[in-house]
C-alpha cells in the first residue's frame, strides 16, 4: 500500500474556505524508529533524512520533548524553534522565512505537515490531526 496519497489528503485538509491550501509539504514516519511510511518521490514530500526522522520519532516515543525544546527540531536540514506539545503527542515549530511545522503522533506513526512563511500554521495543524486521528482510528 501507498502511503503517498495521503499526503495529498493532508495538503487537501488544509485548505481555508477560499481554497487556499496552509500546508505544502509532508510526510509520514513510523513512531519505532522513523522509518518512512512516505516516500521522498512524491510532489509534497516533506524530505526528511533517516537521523532527523530517527531523533523526532526518540522524542515521541519517550513522549519527552526536553531535547526539542534546548535545540529546536530539524527538518529538511532546516532548525525550527520549538513552540510548543500538547498532550504528549503534538508538537509545534517555526523558523522564520521557512514557515512553520506539525507533528502528530498515532499509535503506531508520526504525520508531520509542513505550513508555508505566511501560510496559517492552525490549518496545517487541523490537517495533521485529521490524518493522524484517522489513522488512531484504524489502531495504526
Amino acid at each position: 500500500m501507498s502511503w503517498d496519497s495521503y499526503l495529498d489528503n493532508l495538503v487537501a485538509q488544509s485548505k481555508d474556505s477560499s481554497g487556499t491550501a496552509h500546508a505544502d509539504k509532508a510526510c509520514i514516519i513510523g513512531l519505532d524508529g522513523g522509518g518512512k511510511w512516505t516516500t521522498d518521490s512524491h510532489s509534497c514530500a516533506f524530505k526528511l533524512d533517516a537521523g532527523e526522522c530517527a531523533q523526532i520519532a526518540k522524542s515521541f516515543k519517550a513522549k519527552d520533548f526536553s531535547a526539542c525544546q534546548a535545540g529546536g527540531i530539524t527538518m529538511e536540514g532546516v532548525k525550527y524553534q520549538f513552540l510548543r506539545e500538547e498532550d504528549k503527542k503534538v508538537v509545534m515549530a517555526k523558523k522564520k522565512d521557512h514557515g512553520a511545522v506539525t507533528c502528530q503522533a498515532s499509535k503506531t506513526a508520526i504525520v508531520i505537515g509542513h505550513c508555508p512563511e505566511g501560510g496559517q500554521q492552525g490549518n496545517t495543524n487541523k490537517a495533521v490531526a485529521v490524518i493522524a486521528d484517522y489513522l488512531e482510528s484504524l489502531g495504526m
